[in-house]
């Protein structure tokens, strides 16, 4: 009865032990709408090119997960504070974030552009002829820094914590512009029915990456995951079926 005893209690001991060595879930941010890279479809359900993205690394990782929509804005003090594990959001690689958080490498390369009411294309066709005007953009991101640091002529610069806000912004004539992600600013045009035409140049290359808290140990895992999907093809497929063009030939 004794022995029996001992080997209930050793059993319990390592089950507790075993309970206490599984990590939670990883908590993983991503923006509220972001088309297409992460949104709401029909069903309620956040989908885009993030969210399948990452699902992919994280089963080639072996992480386990569960996102966490969030403001594009609380996104890197969450990372800094420990709230939340990993972030992909769209997330501009950056000198001045990658002082504060780590990064993976990069995953989507793009630029900023300008969308404006397609009745107004003839006055606008770039950043110099929105002197004087009213320019919208988007709270904490690189965008919105170019127009801080490096496009200072606007009248006023709007800034909205969502991809929403500054759209319904220049449709409602609240502003003559908005300025940001190539991407984005593609989707929103093709969705406006005709209300909006992209115009100008494009405004300084960036890369995306996925952001960690300063030390992790998940950017190597990471970055070899993004390694092997774009080595087997599984990276090209997701691109093609979110964006309709193949990376190699943008």
């Amino acid at each position: 009865m004794k022995r029996v005893s001992v080997l209930l209690s050793a059993l319990c001991l390592a089950l507790g032990m075993t309970g206490m060595a599984v990590a939670a879930p990883l908590v993983v941010a991503h923006d509220t709408n972001f088309k297409p890279f992460e949104f709401k479809d029909s069903s309620g359900q956040y989908t885009g090119f993030d969210i399948e993205l990452w699902d992919n690394v994280a089963k080639r990782a072996g992480l386990e997960y569960k996102f966490q929509p969030m403001d594009f804005n609380g996104i890197i003090p969450g990372l800094q504070t420990g709230n939340i594990d990993a972030a992909i959001a769209a997330m501009t690689i950056t000198p001045q974030r990658q002082e504060v958080v780590d990064m993976s490498d990069p995953y989507y390369d793009t630029g900023i552009m300008l969308v404006v009411r397609t009745e107004d294309v003839d006055k606008y066709k770039s950043l110099e002829d929105l002197a004087g005007k009213v320019i919208a953009s988007k709270t904490g991101t690189a965008p919105a820094d170019y127009l801080r640091t490096k496009f200072t002529k606007a009248k006023e610069v709007k800034l909205f914590p969502n991809n929403d806000g500054m759209y319904l912004e220049v449709l409602g004539k609240g502003a003559d512009a908005a300025f940001f992600d190539e991407s984005v600013v593609r989707d929103f045009a093709k969705a406006s029915d005709g209300g909006l035409t992209v115009v100008g140049p494009l405004y300084e290359g960036q890369s995306y990456g996925i952001g960690f808290p300063k030390g992790s140990k998940l950017v190597g895992p990471v970055n070899e995951a993004l390694k092997a999907m774009k080595a087997d093809g599984t990276y090209k497929q997701l691109y093609i079926k979110w964006f309709g063009v193949d990376p190699d030939t943008k």
